[in-house]
């Protein structure tokens, strides 16, 4: 959060290198990293002006070290754009990193500060559709969900309206061509079936936007919803719409 500039006013950077003794290096660590309150409110920008008599207070167990980079997933409600250019009108899933959303109970123990909502969509989805969204800063992770995103598993529940003959779950297990470009086939299965709709399980390399629906279409299906459970090795686990959670250690795309 920004502060008005005062005439006598100084940079919080060398306020908290004053404060706590220390070079203007390890202030900056300790500001970014969210460990410095003035007048009770975080700020976590080195370079904000405060006054002399602002209240700048040092956290307990504060630790001069760079942030290292996180991974989120969001259950993305539909209705949000999860890319990064949006379109006019629409609202970026993004706007939902905030810590209010923050899955109840997350076990990642890190502190939420500014700089972990700096992040990238990995994984797009269409606005319509619902489900799971990693947004990533660890240079790993997004290799392994760009470069290597044909080779990334996606698992969708989708709902098509009528009953879905053998005939046409046999067309769309066949590789598809979508926009002239031959695919890896899915793997497509029955969930649940009655005579008003169908949830069609698809396991897919890849994801992107336009490609469930077009097999759809082709096989004659009207597409009524789509709800992506599953990234690779990573699910939902019990993430609400609208909540994300921090990745574990332990888990691996």
């Amino acid at each position: 959060m920004p502060l008005p500039a005062a005439d006598d006013s100084i940079r919080l950077s060398r306020r908290v290198s004053e404060i706590a003794g220390c070079s203007r290096r390890e202030a900056e660590l300790y500001i970014e990293g969210g460990w410095v309150r003035v007048d009770g409110a975080v700020v976590t920008v080195p370079g904000a002006r405060v006054p002399p008599r602002a209240a700048v207070v040092l956290a307990e167990g504060a630790r001069a070290e760079p942030l290292p980079p996180v991974t989120l997933l969001l259950h993305k409600p539909a209705g949000f754009e999860a890319w990064e250019d949006a379109d006019a009108g629409r609202q970026p899933a993004r706007r939902l990193l905030v810590p209010e959303r923050l899955q109840p109970g997350d076990r990642s123990g890190i502190r939420p500060v500014p700089k972990h909502f700096e992040q990238a969509c990995l994984t797009p989805l269409e606005p319509a559709a619902t489900g799971l969204v990693v947004f990533s800063q660890d240079r790993r992770i997004a290799r392994k969900l760009l470069e290597d995103a044909a080779l990334v598993e996606h698992e969708l529940i989708v709902d098509v309206a009528g009953a879905v003959s053998p005939e046409v779950l046999d067309r769309l297990n066949r590789p598809p061509v979508i926009d002239g470009r031959a695919m890896h086939p899915s793997r497509v299965s029955i969930s649940r079936q009655n005579d008003a709709a169908t949830g069609l399980r698809f396991a897919s390399k890849g994801h992107w936007p336009g490609r469930i629906a077009q097999m759809c279409a082709g096989a004659g299906l009207s597409l009524r919803g789509m709800h992506r459970i599953r990234v690779g090795r990573l699910t939902l686990a019990g993430l609400e719409p609208g909540q994300w959670r921090y990745l574990l250690p332990y888990e691996r795309v």
